[in-house]
């Protein structure tokens, strides 16, 4: 039985067994599921400038989690084998992630939910919550396509700081991401939230020579202003 994805713009419609475009969303009997509910399949040690973030925590080491999975096809991304060569990335159980964190209290500073599109992992709210728990400072990574999921992030009070990419003018997001006729409303409203927002952010872009022109970064700029002192720019 063919059924319609609702787990983020693209509307994916999907035959039985199918999964979206993301990987991360499946049709079971019907009903669409997802399919890395609970599923890490990345985590690193990291220095807090590579993310890169030059404001928050800066000389600190933080720990970067994600999981797979994308709603977007960037053609210059840095992390595609998350959404394109699944079978490679190892699983790693939620609870062993919990226990090495809990394990490094005072060693380090912070964790940073990564992917992928870490709001595409229904359980990202309760992951963020229980590495607050433990004491940590959390960071979040998005490409900002699912506002709603970022509302209730920011609206609970799970994240000290969030870096959240703007691919390029709203004019050629989609064929920056890679998505005929994508429309950036989502994206937009994200932008809205987090300016309104008590959190610190950034946003960030990618600059490739091929997708990015000089009017390109003004009309960016002018898309996002105004913008606190805490935005790091481009």
């Amino acid at each position: 039985m063919r059924a319609v994805c609702g787990g983020c713009m693209n509307r994916c419609s999907l035959e039985e067994g199918q999964t979206g475009m993301c990987r991360a969303r499946k049709n079971t009997g019907g009903a669409v599921i997802p399919v890395n509910y609970g599923k890490i399949t990345s985590m690193a040690l990291d220095p807090i400038e590579k993310k890169p973030l030059r404001r928050f925590l800066p000389g600190s080491v933080i720990l970067s989690v994600g999981s797979f999975g994308c709603n977007l096809r960037c053609p210059f991304c840095h992390n595609a084998l998350l959404v394109t060569r699944l079978a490679e990335t190892p699983e790693i159980p939620e609870q062993e992630v919990l226990d090495f964190l809990a394990s490094r209290r005072g060693l380090l500073d912070g964790v940073v939910l990564t992917g992928g599109e870490p709001l595409l992992q229904p359980d990202a709210a309760d992951f963020l919550r229980k590495v607050r728990e433990l004491g940590f400072a959390v960071k979040l990574d998005t490409n900002g396509c699912d506002p709603a999921r970022l509302a209730e992030i920011l609206n609970q009070g799970l994240v000290d700081y969030v870096a959240m990419d703007v691919k390029n003018s709203s004019s050629r997001y989609a064929e920056t991401v890679g998505i005929p006729g994508f429309n950036p409303a989502p994206v937009e409203e994200s932008i809205r939230l987090l300016r309104k927002s008590t959190v610190d952010y950034e946003f960030r872009t990618t600059l490739v020579r091929e997708l990015h022109r000089p009017e390109d970064l003004d009309a960016i700029a002018a898309w996002l202003a105004p913008v606190r002192a805490s935005v790091a720019g481009i």
